[in-house]
């Protein structure tokens, strides 16, 4: 599925995925587990904050789409910052205006990524934020 340069380890790490496309879903869900991360699904916003708000569950990483239903990416991302203010949020998406990425970066996203995306790019994300000692660092 992807060059063998990359084989990171992350079996101690909660990754979460959202999105309403299930092909896109699927294909987060099984890159990720290829990491050894465990992996929380989520097809819609809303689904997502209620699983933040009900659960004890430290994630270590957020990835979602801009177009979801109830809830949308960027009102995600306004409320998780409300709780969180370290957790890397990815905003992976088809979806693109330049309003749209001005708008996801003032509500606090980390990265905002056009879709297709390939392998590669997904696991140097997981590696930038979840393994570099430098942006850990900024997370403690």
């Amino acid at each position: 599925m992807y060059s063998n340069s990359y084989r990171l380890d992350l079996s101690d790490k909660t990754i979460a995925v959202v999105d309403d496309d299930v092909a896109s879903l699927r294909y987060f869900e099984v890159l990720l587990k290829t990491t050894g991360a465990n992996v929380l699904s989520f097809s819609n916003g809303s689904d997502l904050i209620n699983f933040i708000s009900d659960n004890d569950v430290n994630m270590d990483m957020i990835l979602l789409d801009y177009l979801i239903p109830y809830i949308n990416g960027i009102d995600c991302i306004r409320q998780i910052r409300k709780v969180n203010k370290k957790i890397p949020l990815i905003m992976i998406t088809a979806y693109y205006t330049r309003e749209s990425k001005e708008e996801a970066f003032l509500a606090g996203c980390n990265e905002y990524i056009l879709k297709p995306v390939i392998p590669e790019k997904v696991l140097s994300l997981l590696e930038k934020y979840l393994l570099h000692k430098e942006f850990a660092d900024i997370q403690e």
